[in-house]
């Protein structure tokens, strides 16, 4: 998925619950080019976000298959977003 379109989904959907891999809830907002998680105190900038989805998009491998493998700050969150985001985006 592109980084616009994910963004564009990011922004309408603040304030939703969503799960991290070991199920634990948490919501967003956004400010600027920041995503921050009401569970973390540091924000997930948009550019690791954009990497995280260029890494998901070059393993041809399959071999990123949870958030630990994904290797990125924020990384359960991140990776509770993608996953999200791709079943709603097909």
């Amino acid at each position: 998925m592109e980084i616009d379109r994910f963004w564009a989904m990011l922004l309408a959907r603040q304030g939703e619950t969503f799960y991290t891999a070991k199920k634990l809830p948490f919501t967003y907002t956004i400010r600027g080019g920041e995503v921050f998680v009401d569970r973390r105190s540091k924000s997930i900038t948009r550019a690791t976000i954009e990497n995280a989805l260029q890494k998901l998009a070059a393993d041809t491998a399959h071999t990123i298959t949870g958030p630990k493998s994904l290797c990125c700050f924020g990384a359960p969150y991140v990776w509770a977003l993608i996953q999200a985001f791709e079943k709603e985006d097909g």
